[in-house]
């Protein structure tokens, strides 16, 4: 997951800080260029990490802090702080026309960033916020881009306008904002071509484009994967650009968090979305202040609650509180919850934002191939099975065993930690009443799913 290794470091570091009863200069320096090895060693770019730092120390070694009852305290908000800051302080939203009237918004990177996916993924999100988008392919070179940006648009029910690949690209933009203006569409996507690097002929094809269309942003799509690269790649389309905004993909695989901590302070420009995986909803608006408390490990339970609130069926969520209030839980209802989990993108994914979780290394038991274990458990029970576990017998475990391809230990297992989830549920049945947040995910975080 994202920042997992920094987080960890960090962690640690602030664990030391907090089991100091008193601090003096000496132990805040030591603490802090232990923060600036881990920004480091994630790949932050090196000016940005020693101005962090710089920063921090000086607010840090102060009387206010240095007599406060938890000094240790006081230095992890300062950084909490100054991160948040770091990153850009607020949320930055689309500044988008009147409906009346059209909006162009360009969309360049490099090949390889997910700029197509992105671009679907946003024209969908505003799309469900009753605005009106239209996709425009204007990526002549790479083999079947247009194809590919009419199955994104197809998949998000957003309409695409190309004309091949015989026009050129700003040729197209023109024609594509008559096409909105006729068809009522007040946002266009332009999607341009990318190259494997960057080159004077992209950068010449991106500033005519921007010139001739009057475009109102332009939207950088980086790969958060790249680190260091990454910054330099969004410095450089600044530069020649002067992008409004970057949305950096693939987030969720980035161990470091080098590119989210840097792109702010060298463009100057704000991170607008973060891509953390493959669905519509993975693409996240950016808050500075909950990416930040994210790296601290002191979780993010405000983007885990939008994110349930999106993905997940809010009657089934109902119904299930009410079953639980009543302790008529079943393993129709587990596998129900354990769906709902997948729709929010894993185990791991949901942890991950929860405080007090600080990396991988504190979650060994978190796989979701365990989740795929249970599912295949529950679907080899017979109807009557899932009703009522009571009828699990020795037999009808085997059975189920050999149904699903596990251990008969695995099954055991199952049951008797769906049963002590069930003992759980009876004793709190208010606790999920009327919150389709916690009626779908309590179940689950109360039961161990260790295999």
């Amino acid at each position: 997951m994202a920042f997992d290794s920094l987080t960890e470091k960090l962690t640690k570091v602030f664990k030391n800080l907090r089991g100091k009863g008193k601090l003096n200069e000496n132990d805040v320096k030591a603490a802090l260029k232990e923060v600036k090895i881990a920004l480091l060693e994630a790949d932050v770019n090196f000016k940005v990490a020693k101005n962090f730092i710089k920063t921090v120390e000086e607010r840090a070694i102060g009387q206010d802090v240095m007599n406060s009852l938890t000094p240790g305290q006081m230095v992890i908000k300062i950084v909490n702080e100054e991160m948040t800051a770091l990153l850009g302080s607020e949320k930055t939203e689309l500044t988008l026309k009147p409906t009346q009237e059209i909006t162009v918004i360009m969309m360049c990177g490099l090949q390889g960033a997910g700029k197509t996916t992105t671009t679907a993924k946003l024209a969908a999100k505003l799309k469900k916020k009753g605005n009106s988008p239209l996709l425009v392919g204007c990526d002549i070179y790479r083999p079947a881009a247009i194809e590919q940006l009419k199955r994104n648009g197809e998949k998000v029910d957003v309409p695409v306008f190309e004309m091949g690949t015989n026009h050129k690209p700003v040729e197209i933009a023109k024609k594509a904002i008559e096409y909105a203006k006729e068809n009522r569409h007040n946002i266009v996507f332009i999607d341009t071509a990318g190259r494997l690097h960057i080159d004077e002929d992209m950068m010449d094809e991106l500033i005519e484009i921007k010139d001739n269309v009057n475009v109102d942003d332009i939207i950088l799509v980086v790969d958060a994967m790249t680190g260091q690269d990454a910054v330099n790649v969004a410095e450089t389309f600044n530069a020649k650009l002067d992008i409004t905004g970057v949305i950096l993909t693939k987030l969720d695989g980035d161990t470091r968090g080098g590119a989210a901590l840097s792109v702010r302070a060298v463009t100057g420009k704000p991170i607008l979305y973060v891509g953390m995986g493959e669905k519509l909803s993975d693409l996240e608006q950016f808050y500075p202040d909950r990416m930040a408390s994210r790296i601290l490990g002191m979780g993010d339970i405000l983007s885990l609650i939008e994110k349930a609130e999106m993905d997940m069926d809010s009657e089934k969520a109902k119904k299930l509180s009410q079953k639980i209030a009543k302790a008529d839980f079943d393993f129709n209802d587990f596998l129900d919850q354990l769906e709902q989990l997948e729709k929010m993108g894993g185990m791991a994914s949901i942890i991950s934002m929860l405080p007090g979780i600080g990396g991988k290394a504190a979650l060994p038991e978190v796989d979701d191939s365990q989740m795929i274990k249970i599912k295949a458990i529950i679907q080899s029970m017979s109807e009557k099975e899932r009703l009522d576990p009571s009828l699990l017998n020795p037999s009808r475990k085997n059975r189920i065993a050999k149904g699903s391809g596990v251990n008969i230990a695995d099954v055991n297992r199952l049951v008797k930690q769906f049963e002590q989830m069930k003992k759980m549920m009876k004793q709190f049945p208010g606790m999920m009443k009327n919150n389709k947040k916690r009626g779908a995910l309590g179940g689950l975080f109360g039961g161990k799913l260790g295999f």
